[in-house]
């Protein structure tokens, strides 16, 4: 059976930063003391880069274990890297050159590949080598770091499309509605078999959707594509801030 969210709301977007920086430390401990290593999924999008920004502070950036730290993604637009666009682009500035991460810890998915098909099989054959995980078992990734688009997508799933019937895979295309519409995104399978899902969700415009998801009223709220995460052994954690929060009956 699934578990229950646990859902957390900071007051303030420091005290947001802080609480999510603390609690990817302690996941990170605890992986590296099981297994001597730590799996994260990283997400985009400007809530991320603020917690990127916030772990490459001094207060944060020497408590972590970095050499045993190995970045993935959960999703990636296909483009270039150097695209501003680019979901690694934006983690490489923000995060991995201000910690000085070493390439061989980053597994970036290749969005620059002209076949998409043949990107997402790349990718997740180099999950599976460095999980040791054959088919068709998928891999445990300790942490992935999910946002929350306003029409309740994550990761590159959105409402609608066929990516989100794909849960034997590990790695999968998926389709925006604008933009650049073609993406590369973990499937839902891998995403509900990770030791934790963190959904980093912050600003007044994600609320009405944050209450949808966290308190659903009908069949529509919980078909969302966000409201399909839901680990069956592992923690799903939700960190808000208070705007975020704005419409949640827990927050009055």
């Amino acid at each position: 059976m699934p578990v229950t969210p646990d859902i957390r709301i900071a007051r303030d977007s420091q005290g947001w930063a802080r609480d999510s920086a603390a609690l990817i430390l302690r996941i990170s401990e605890q992986a590296i003391q099981s297994k001597g290593r730590f799996l994260v999924a990283l997400s985009g999008g400007s809530t991320p880069k603020t917690l990127y920004q916030t772990l490459t502070a001094p207060e944060w950036k020497g408590r972590f274990d970095w050499p045993h730290t190995f970045f993935l993604f959960g999703d990636e637009r296909c483009m270039p890297p150097e695209h501003p666009e680019s979901n690694f682009g934006m983690a490489q500035a923000a995060l991995f050159q201000p910690l000085g991460i070493r390439p061989d810890h980053i597994y970036r998915m290749k969005g620059e590949l002209q076949d998409p098909l043949a990107a997402a099989q790349e990718y997740e054959d180099r999950l599976r080598r460095l999980t040791h995980c054959a088919a068709p078992e998928l891999p445990r990734i300790d942490l992935i770091l999910l946002g929350l688009g306003e029409d309740g997508h994550t990761a590159s799933l959105f409402p609608g499309t066929a990516a989100l019937q794909e849960k034997t895979g590990v790695v999968t295309v998926g389709q925006a509605p604008k933009g650049i519409r073609s993406r590369l995104t973990l499937t839902l399978g891998v995403i509900n078999r990770a030791s934790v899902v963190l959904f980093l969700v912050t600003g007044l415009g994600k609320a009405p959707m944050v209450q949808a998801l966290l308190e659903p009223q009908s069949a529509a709220d919980r078909a969302f594509p966000a409201a399909l995460v839901a680990p069956e052994t592992g923690q799903l954690i939700w960190m808000l801030d208070q705007s975020a929060a704005a419409h949640l009956t827990i927050s009055q």
